[in-house]
């Protein structure tokens, strides 16, 4: 053999996922026999969550009938028409375009593809969801981060936004609800950003993949129903909502003036092509599960008011721990006060003392300076009581020998 080397391309070195990058340390604690107490990934089917029957039963049936070979590149049509609908029931109109994909994650990457130019920027919103910035690396587009401002609930900062557009900059993405913080974006700041984007000729990407899952009768606005000639593209999906991110089912919604988008559409069209299609039988439980009975919703809900409850007040029971109410999702984003360390050095330690796995802040972004985690509290009661103290006395004790 020859001391010939493959060098993988450049567009694969700032490519990371802090989420599952933690596992590689978890995993080797684990060896040790010490418990480990997983607040790290965002699965609700690893906890007592259950998808609505009725949506199996449909996807299982389509399987019987041999609905297993590809399906139309867009999706199956009575998955398209019930994803149009649900769009109609959000106050989506102007619709172009719907397509289904292998999760909301081939949504997003198909979308932003069909826009972005290699030395082109799209705005990130910082905490944000670490696919985007990967996806922007794969294109060899720049980053382009933007801030939420956590001492207002976590909302988008609009003059932030403003200050980082330049010519180079096609669009902006939105989460909402956020995934790492559960913020839940306010009709005004969602009124500024469309107004903003429309000024500024930018592309809307809205990732609502959480729509569902709100707390304390908080109301979900969908950004495309405030400005139907906006051009917007919505991503949803069953993975959250409907308690399957295993099935790897989601789309997206293209709505606005519909000169503006054609030639955008047929090029997301050209990729949907030629990637052939979506896992066919799953597409069957989307039109079920959008128009069927949403009682697991409720179930779901009251399991997550009362952990989100218990997150808050635990994780702000410390001086040097404070944490933002989530209002959607099932994720905080608690901040950490270290004067000599930083959120990567401590969730090291903290998994390594007590077993309790989360995510360090540097894998969302964060304001220079600050130091975050992110936690899941989709887990048991008992669980994530357990894991939160241990998380507050290893913090006390995490001062004294390592950040005095």
């Amino acid at each position: 053999m020859s001391n010939f080397v493959i060098k993988p391309a450049v567009r694969t070195e700032k490519i990371t996922y802090a989420v599952r990058d933690i596992i590689v340390l978890a995993n080797e604690v684990a060896k040790t026999g010490k418990e480990m107490l997983y607040l790290n990934i965002g699965d609700p089917n690893l906890y007592d969550f259950e998808p609505p029957r009725h949506m199996v039963d449909a996807t299982y049936n389509a399987m019987l009938r041999n609905k297993n070979g590809y399906s139309p590149s867009s999706g199956i049509k009575e998955a398209v028409e019930a994803i149009e609908k649900e769009a109609g029931r959000k106050g989506i109109k102007n619709v172009h375009d719907v397509f289904v994909t292998t999760g909301a994650s081939e949504a997003i990457e198909l979308a932003v593809t069909a826009l972005v130019n290699q030395g082109e920027n799209i705005l990130t919103p910082t905490p944000g969801y670490p696919l985007y910035t990967a996806i922007a690396s794969k294109l060899q587009a720049y980053e382009n981060p933007y801030y939420l401002n956590e001492s207002n609930g976590w909302q988008p900062d609009i003059d932030d936004i403003r200050s980082k557009i330049n010519d180079k900059t096609k669009g902006i993405i939105i989460i909402n609800p956020n995934n790492p913080t559960g913020s839940n974006n306010s009709p005004e700041t969602l009124k500024q950003l469309i107004d903003l984007a429309i000024e500024k000729n930018l592309v809307i990407f809205a990732d609502e993949i959480y729509d569902k899952l709100l707390f304390d009768g908080q109301k979900h606005l969908s950004i495309a129903s405030i400005n139907h000639n906006a051009p917007v593209v919505t991503f949803g999906g069953l993975s959250k909502n409907y308690m399957v991110p295993g099935f790897r089912i989601g789309w997206g919604v293209v709505s606005g003036q519909k000169e503006m988008l054609k030639d955008y559409i047929e090029a997301i069209n050209k990729m949907l092509r030629a990637r052939l299609s979506a896992n066919h039988p799953e597409q069957y439980g989307i039109k079920p599960a959008l128009e069927g009975d949403q009682s697991h919703l409720t179930v779901a809900m009251e399991k997550l008011h009362r952990r989100r409850d218990m997150t808050y007040e635990m994780l702000n029971s410390v001086e040097g721990i404070s944490c933002v109410k989530p209002e959607g999702a099932f994720y905080a984003f608690p901040k950490i006060e270290l004067n000599k360390q930083n959120d990567n050095h401590f969730v090291a330690e903290l998994i390594k003392e007590t077993g309790v796995v989360v995510v360090p802040g540097t894998g969302f972004g964060q304001v220079h300076g600050t130091n975050h985690m992110r936690v899941v509290f989709l887990p048991q009661d008992e669980v994530l009581e357990k894991a939160y103290k241990n998380i507050v006395e290893f913090y006390k004790k995490y001062k004294e020998v390592f950040d005095k």
